[in-house]
This record gives C-alpha cells, structure tokens and sequence, in this order.
C-alpha cells in the first residue's frame, strides 16, 4: 500500500530547519512517508563560459546535497520511525513546491527562507504556497507547545468545511485538544429581513449572537461522532476574526483556517483574515483550500 506523504520544502536556513522537525512530527502521527525536497536554480550571467556554468552548477548541486543530508539527520533524530526520501530539485522552488502539493497530505515550509528580512514576515515561497498550493499548507512559526490545542477558524464558508476536516483529523491523529473558534460582530454578520415584514428589521437582543452559536454547531457537527476522541471546546466571539484568531494562537500549538472565508470574492486565492493570521500568529498555521 502507497503510503501517504507529507512534502517539506527546505533551503538550510533556521526556519526550514524548523519546518523540516515540524514536518517529520507530522508524518510520524500521521503515519506518513516524509520527502524533504531542496530546489537549485543555477542561472548563469549572460556571456559567461561554459566550464565556469558547469562549475557554478556542480556547486549548487553539491551544496544542495550537504542541505538535504542535514535536513534528512534532523528529521530522523525528531521521528526515527518515519520512512524519509530526499529530493534535490532543479528549478525555482515556488513550482516545484507546488508541483509535489497535488498529492501530498500536506506541504509543510518555513515561515521565511535564508533571504527573508525578518522572522515575522512571510517568505516568497511560503506566500507562493498559502496561494497556489493544491492541498493544505503548513507554515512553521515557532516550537509547537507539547499538549497545546489545535485551534480551527470557523465561517460557514466552504473553505472553512475542509479546515475543519483538516483540524479534526490533526487533532486525531497528533493528539490534544481542539478549540473551535467563530468571531462575528454586527458589522461582519450581513443583516437579513425579519419572516414577517410586520416585525421590525432589527434584531432582537441576543439574538444575533444565539444565531452565530447555532452557526458554529452545524459547522462542527457530525465531527465529534467521526472523531470521538478529540476534545472540542466551542468559543463564539463577539471581534473581529482576524484578532480573535490571532489572540487564540498564543496558547495553540497550530492554527487551521481556509484560504478564503465567507465574504472572499471567488477571484481571491487568500483572504484577508488567513494573510493576516500568517503574518501575525503566535504559532504555526495550516491554510486549507476548499472547493468553490
């Protein structure tokens, strides 16, 4: 049987070296193989003679090839059980990455690369995947807290659907609690006309949260009955979702949320409030694509 496989793209740096332990933690509870993947993208100056190209690429491969035999000795001493391949690419990382995200259970990067200005800014390749990526994405922020929960954002919206899948089958499978989170306010909650056009169009009090709550009950339902296992705690809001989430992360070991919520135009690939969560969370994230 073909086992299912988590990818980790890596360039050396600290933040993929992170990405690397994170993601051999992840293949391990999962049951997963785990390919580590480091792509060279030699591009000689024009004019430049061949045996000094040939030379700058027998460099780049050799150099790629100390990169992926450290990232591989860091992801056995995490998970010595897991079945790693590496994989040395050729090409701009960003395609290739995204390329090998079609079959993975999930591609796993640092938040930014051996170029990034600072830690808390997304890399390119990282912000190529939470956009491109054809399955989920993870992107490492920090050492996960053993125990911590997993904490899933909640909008009714498709995408949100399949983080949710994502969330509970994470929270299944590594262990540890799962904290379900909806924020809403009266600004983020589009206001529909009363049944009765006699009533008045205003809502009555504690109505509008009463209406979020039941929201956030038919998007988890059915879950606890698959997963029966997992502990889930319901939290409604009343902020906004983008605080609301980013505030939850301090005490989360992951953050799961869907490439695009609710109010996202169908040309957007990420939405304002999973941008906002993977340039500012406390810990790291898992962007999940859903249909529609």
């Amino acid at each position: 049987m073909r086992l299912p496989q988590t990818v980790v793209g890596t360039d050396g740096s600290p933040p993929a070296t992170a990405a690397v332990e994170q993601a051999a933690r992840e293949a391990a509870c999962r049951g997963a193989r785990l390919r580590i993947v480091h792509s060279v993208d030699w591009v000689p100056p024009p004019g430049i003679a061949s045996a000094l190209d040939e030379a700058g690429q027998q460099a780049l491969r050799e150099s790629g090839e100390r990169v992926l035999s450290e990232a591989e000795s860091r992801a056995r001493s995490v998970a010595p059980e897991v079945d790693v391949l590496t994989a040395l690419a050729r090409g701009d990382p960003r395609p290739v990455l995204t390329g090998l995200s079609r079959d993975a259970l999930m591609t796993v990067v640092g938040s930014g690369g051996s170029s990034g200005i600072a830690s808390g800014l997304l890399g390119s390749v990282s912000r190529h995947l939470t956009t491109r990526a054809e399955g989920p994405v993870l992107v490492v922020r920090g050492t996960p807290t053993p125990g911590a929960p997993v904490v899933l954002g909640v909008d009714g919206s498709p995408a949100a659907q399949a983080a949710t899948a994502f969330a509970f089958a994470e929270a299944a499978a590594c262990g540890g609690p799962l904290v379900a989170v909806h924020a809403w306010s009266e600004w983020s909650v589009p206001p529909m006309p009363p049944h009765d056009p006699a009533l008045r169009y205003a809502k009555a009090p504690g109505e509008l949260r009463a209406g979020e709550e039941r929201l956030l009950a038919e998007s988890l339902s059915g879950w606890s009955e698959r997963c029966p296992d997992v502990v889930v705690e319901r939290r409604t809001v009343r902020e906004r979702p983008r605080q609301a989430l980013i505030e939850a992360s301090r005490a989360a070991r992951l953050l799961v949320v869907g490439s695009r919520g609710a109010g996202g135009f169908a040309g957007l690939r990420l939405g304002s409030v999973s941008m906002a969560v993977l340039h500012h969370a406390r810990c790291s994230v898992a962007v999940v694509r859903g249909e529609g």
